[in-house]
């Protein structure tokens, strides 16, 4: 996951400590060419809370907490779940003025009273501000010395609520042994060059070089190079300044060390810190390896920091996203379905075969986004696993599946034996959940809460104020999920129209005296232009409302 690795740089290196020359340069570098300031779903509190949950913990509620982000940059982070729960407060601070500047008119223009904005460095961070229920460092601690990424965690210990969860992302070896070889080559290459944009055009110009020189089929070297050089060539589509932010702030900063996981999670153990787990879960469950694989790593292993180490070796990790909580909090590494009781559940995972019979003990496939697969011929699981499909992306309380999938297959509880034998089944349904989480989070998602927004299209749309002002500048929007969003012109155009006051006719309306009278947007049917205008306006409404829809579905629309 290199993509939320490197994006994690986000023009945030707070408090470098340097000397002050060199440490104005850098500042300087931010101001001039900030990083997008982007969401994280990782970093939601949700995922922070659901995961401690899965692991014994009792976090604070998120519609109820306090949070803290250290290294914000402009922001947008922050500000998307500050707008979803108003219940909430959120502090974040950076040492670019200019985004911490960028921030606060954001969150001005949106009406948030929940969320505050500092421009201050991670140094200077004092326990004043209080403690926080959940503390994110996204991107952060590999780009700071050593000193800094200490205060870090220092802060993480001070600043943490005593059943609080903190979030640290941070590059590991040994996968960024390699990776780091065409950072040394773009730093190499960029070394006279001081002016940011021009360094940022010479390393472009060495991964054009490096993409056309080395065949993949020369071995695995050439395979590497051109596999990595690609994807840095493809994180600089797009807009300019966000690929220039990209080379400067990731590839190449000044700083940026990489740990092997036991150092990190010896040094947090240091500042009176435990390794709570990471923000996917499946990359802490072992049984996902082969079981001959599984039992030699347990039996290497004496401890769960030494089992989460050879795993990283196994798969030349370059990435963690680390969850870090007091010492003295108890924990449960055993996962047990029980646990999912207090949670809320979504999937997009949809039957491979079509129709699948859920009454009879026969085998269904159920696959998601990325391929993982869950088998199941256990009825209730089938009829629960076809409801999540068809509601999302709404996440709903697990006995709220239970009663929807018994629903489906006529099943109603009674007195005396019937109700145990319902619980039985419901116990095999949150086992299933359970594992299905564990083979992918987009398999079977987990939530602490349940996020706000409709399915349901209105007869005058309301989407998202947060992805409305967002979409005036860029066609990245952050939706109630807290995922980002990539629209299209055309959904774009809408989305930014949806402000409750517009229906059908009016956006259709607006596109005809809009894009389509520009030029901009033709309307075609079988192949051919439509000329004739009453055809066009219906094609036009039809078009209007599949999007709208689209955006519903999206997570979009809040009324």
């Amino acid at each position: 996951d290199r993509s939320n690795a490197a994006s994690g740089g986000r023009g945030r290196r707070t408090g470098l400590g340097m000397e002050q020359m060199t440490k104005r340069a850098v500042e300087s570098s931010y101001d001039r060419v900030p990083y997008p300031s982007l969401s994280y779903v990782q970093s939601h509190p949700d995922r922070l809370a659901s995961v401690a949950t899965l692991l014994g913990m009792c976090p604070a509620p998120v519609e109820h907490c306090r949070v803290l982000e250290l290294g914000c940059a402009g922001g947008w982070n922050l500000i998307a779940m500050a707008y979803a729960l108003p219940g909430s407060e959120f502090v974040g601070i950076d040492n670019s003025a200019r985004e911490i500047l960028d921030g606060q008119a954001h969150a001005e223009a949106l009406g948030l009273g929940n969320i505050t904005l500092q421009h201050l460095d991670i140094l200077d961070m004092r326990a004043e501000l209080g403690q926080f229920d959940y503390i994110i460092a996204h991107g952060v601690f590999s780009w700071v010395p050593r000193h800094v990424q200490d205060r870090i965690l220092q802060v993480c210990k001070e600043n943490l609520a005593p059943n609080g969860v903190a979030y640290v992302s941070y590059n590991t070896y040994p996968g960024w042994h390699m990776l780091a070889s065409v950072r040394e080559m773009m730093l190499y290459y960029t070394r006279h060059e001081s002016d940011p944009q021009a360094r940022a055009a010479h390393a472009r110009e060495l991964l054009d070089f490096l993409a056309g020189s080395v065949p993949a089929e020369t071995g695995p070297y050439g395979s590497f190079l051109n596999t990595y050089a690609g994807f840095l060539r493809g994180e600089l589509k797009g807009e300019h300044s966000m690929g220039d932010a990209f080379l400067l702030h990731d590839e190449l900063e000044e700083v940026n060390e990489p740990v092997y996981f036991h150092e990190f999670a010896e040094r947090a153990e240091a500042c009176g810190l435990q390794y709570l787990g990471e923000t996917e879960v499946r990359t802490m469950v072992d049984t996902n390896f082969p079981p001959q694989v599984s039992a030699k790593l347990r039996e290497m292993s004496g401890s769960i920091i030494d089992l989460e180490q050879y795993m990283d070796y196994l798969r030349n990790q370059t990435l963690r996203k680390t969850l870090l909580c007091h010492q003295d909090v108890a924990l449960s590494r055993t996962l047990t379905s029980e646990r999912l009781r207090s949670l809320f559940v979504a999937s997009y995972a949809q039957p491979v075969v079509p129709d699948p019979d859920i009454h009879a003990v026969t085998v269904v496939q159920f696959r998601s986004a990325d391929g993982a697969v869950l088998s199941t011929d256990h009825p209730l699981t089938k009829a629960a696993m076809l409801h999540l499909a068809e509601t999302w992306p709404r996440a709903i309380s697990v006995d709220a599946l239970l009663r929807a999938a018994c629903s489906r297959l006529g099943m109603e509880a009674t007195e005396g034996q019937e109700d145990a034998r319902l619980e039985v089944e419901a116990e095999v349904l949150r086992t299933n959940l359970l594992k299905g989480h564990t083979y992918s989070g987009y398999l079977v998602e987990l939530h602490a809460f349940e996020p706000q927004f409709v399915l349901e299209v209105s007869e005058r749309p309301l989407a998202s104020p947060v992805a409305r002002l967002q979409a005036q500048s860029g066609t990245k929007v952050t939706n109630l999920r807290h995922e980002r969003v990539e629209l299209d012109e055309l959904n774009r155009y809408l989305l930014l129209r949806l402000d409750g006051g517009h229906d059908c006719a009016a956006l259709v309306e607006a596109l005809e005296s809009g894009p389509v009278a520009q030029g901009l947007l033709a309307i075609h049917q079988d192949g051919q232009p439509v000329d004739d205008v009453d055809e066009m306006r219906e094609l036009l409404g039809d078009s209007v409302e599949k999007r709208l829809t689209w955006l519903a579905r999206a997570g979009l629309l809040v009324g």
